[in-house]
């Protein structure tokens, strides 16, 4: 399996059977996203900075709500996890965490997740999570206080850190490095793409950052 970032809580994950698009943007957020093919795309809420279908190649399945879906050798499974807003017309907007289980790995994508989960939620929803992608820079989801204690509680094996500042990004969001310091893991791998088995698992948790595969809008 690979992953790679094209930032914000854009990623492509690739498996031997299947090409999966999370949350697509834009180029209203100052990012210009590569033209991606995709096999399945993910939406975790409508909002341009995730939502941007017609950015993706192909004729994929759109999955954009709850629910229990196997397509192309992938299981998913997406749960709805209401945003905290405080304007009272959005408090119903949708927040869809996303887990996808393919070649004997669980990849559990979080979204706009806004509030840390009691391990009540943790354990029914998601159980056992091999690589954790969570939102890191505030700016309507996690910040980095919150994101350490959702991987604290979750426990993954790998968390790759998202929604966070880049150069070009016209969301006001925290840089990386705030996360990291929570984390203790400042000295984290940095990488273009994270290829993994399950074999390849580490022991304990290890946060790695993946490089921005996306340009500043010119």
């Amino acid at each position: 399996m690979e992953i790679t970032w094209f930032g914000l809580s854009c990623f492509r994950i690739r498996s031997r059977t299947a090409t999966i698009v999370t949350d697509p943007y834009d180029k209203s957020v100052g990012l210009n996203l590569p033209r991606l093919k995709a096999d399945i795309v993910t939406i975790s809420h409508d909002a341009p900075g995730h939502n941007a279908i017609r950015a993706i190649k192909g004729e994929p399945h759109v999955l954009s709500g709850p629910g229990e879906y196997e397509i192309s050798g992938v299981f998913i499974t997406g749960l709805d996890i209401r945003l905290e807003n405080r304007r009272k017309r959005d408090r119903e907007r949708r927040n869809t965490v996303f887990l996808f289980e393919l070649e004997d790995l669980r990849v559990c994508h979080l979204g706009d997740l806004q509030h840390v989960p009691s391990q009540a939620e943790v354990e029914e929803a998601l159980g056992e999570v091999d690589v954790l992608l969570v939102p890191v820079g505030g700016g309507g989801a996690l910040n980095a206080a919150q994101a350490a204690e959702v991987v604290s509680l979750l426990e993954p094996r790998v968390v790759i850190p998202m929604h966070y500042r880049v150069p070009g990004l016209t969301l006001k969001l925290d840089p990386v490095q705030k996360f990291l310091k929570e984390m203790g893991s400042e000295k984290a791998p940095t990488l273009d793409s994270l290829k993994i088995s399950r074999s390849e698992l580490p022991e304990e948790t290890q946060v790695i950052v993946l490089n921005l595969q996306a340009q500043e809008e010119g």
